[in-house]
C-alpha cells in the first residue's frame, strides 16, 4: 500500500508536511545540519530552532526555514531524522500508532491513502 501511495502522490507537489509540521530535531540532527551549512551547532540552534513544551528542539517557523519555493529542501541530505522517516508508513509497527496516523491523514495524502486502504481490508 505504501509503494502504491507513493506512486500516486508526488511529495514535491505537496510538501504539506514541511509547511505545517515542525519536526523534533535531535542533537545528532543539529550536528549534521551545522556541518552541512558550515556553521556552529550553536548557530543552528539560535537561527533555526526553538524548544517546545516537551523540551525538544523544533523548527522555529512554519513553513520550515529550509523549504524552498519549489518545495525542495535546501538541506535534504542533512535533514532531521524525523523528516527522513516521515510519513512513517514504511516503519515497522505502523498499526501500533493509530492516533498518530489519524492526525497525519490530515497533513499527508500518502498516509490518508494507506489508512483508507487498510480500512477496506478490515
Amino acid at each position: 500500500m505504501d509503494d502504491e501511495a507513493f506512486e500516486q502522490f508526488d511529495c514535491l507537489a505537496c510538501a504539506n508536511c514541511c509547511k505545517t509540521i515542525s519536526p523534533v530535531v535531535t542533537q545528532t540532527d543539529v550536528k549534521r545540519i551545522g556541518k552541512h551549512l558550515r556553521i556552529k551547532e550553536t548557530e543552528v540552534i539560535e537561527q533555526y530552532l526553538n524548544v517546545d513544551h516537551e523540551g525538544d528542539y523544533v523548527m522555529n517557523q512554519q513553513p520550515c526555514p529550509f523549504l524552498g519555493s519549489d518545495n525542495y529542501c535546501s538541506i535534504y541530505e542533512a535533514r532531521p531524522k524525523a523528516c527522513r522517516e516521515y510519513p512513517l508508513t514504511q516503519n515497522q509497527g505502523f498499526n501500533q500508532r493509530p492516533a498518530l496516523h489519524a492526525r497525519n491523514t490530515i497533513t499527508c495524502p500518502v498516509v490518508f491513502h494507506v489508512v483508507k486502504e487498510l480500512k477496506k481490508e478490515l
